[in-house]
């Protein structure tokens, strides 16, 4: 007689369109369980233990935290901290640091991305379809951590300077272009233009202020002469 297999393991009962919510449940219960380790730790008790009558350390377990959104490379999760009471010095979790909202692995992948060209406004849409829709990777959010990066020599900064400086000698360049915008502010009829330059193997041109018919049939001779 064949032998019945409902209500079997539980990998039985995970398919591969809910793979992905199923890896995010099991890390937020990890994460959930390694915080109320810490405490245990810190207190010399388990939860719902009593406290010991003798030489018992201080503190006792306060309740959990507010729900609190947190983003890995796997996703975004939802954790509460436990809160600890009654003891001699505040109380600062190792594995979750107050108002941390990113692990330090999705705060690396955030300026390696800027660098490769994701635009603040891309970050958003970008990713959230891979860290989930509460990932706090807003517009607002890339543009005060970008000053951040900014601001730190060891991040963004630093990479940027290195990549900018980066010896070209090896490279046979056929040409490098640099675009430019239009300035729209301002009552003049004459409407300012950066100046365009592009560098061919051939040496600098420059091509003028302004998209006229002598900026493109420059930049028709050009590309005949790279090409």
């Amino acid at each position: 007689m064949k032998k019945s297999n409902r209500g079997g393991t539980e990998s039985a009962r995970v398919c591969w369109e809910s793979l992905e919510g199923w890896v995010r449940e099991r890390v937020q219960g990890y994460v959930q369980d390694l915080l109320q380790e810490e405490v245990a730790e810190l207190l010399g008790r388990g939860k719902s233990q009593r406290r010991p009558a003798v030489d018992a350390l201080p503190g006792a377990r306060n309740g959990l935290g507010k729900p609190r959104k947190l983003t890995l490379a796997c996703g975004t999760i939802t954790v509460r901290r436990p809160r600890v009471r009654a003891l001699e010095e505040r109380f600062e979790s190792r594995l979750l640091p107050s108002f941390a909202r990113r692990t330090p692995v999705v705060d690396e992948l955030l300026p390696e991305l800027y660098l490769h060209g994701l635009s603040e406004g891309d970050f958003d849409p970008a990713l959230r379809g891979l860290l989930g829709d509460d990932a706090p990777v807003s517009a607002s959010t890339v543009a005060r951590l970008k000053s951040q990066w900014q601001a730190d020599p060891s991040r963004l900064r630093t990479r940027f300077d290195v990549w900018s400086a980066r010896p070209l000698s090896e490279l046979e360049v056929v040409y490098l272009w640099a675009d430019g915008i239009y300035v729209k502010a301002g009552l003049e009829k004459e409407k300012a233009a950066m100046s365009r330059r592009c560098n061919t193997a051939a040496g600098p041109a420059d091509l003028g202020s302004g998209e006229s018919a002598r900026f493109f049939g420059q930049l028709r001779g050009l590309w005949g002469t790279c090409a």
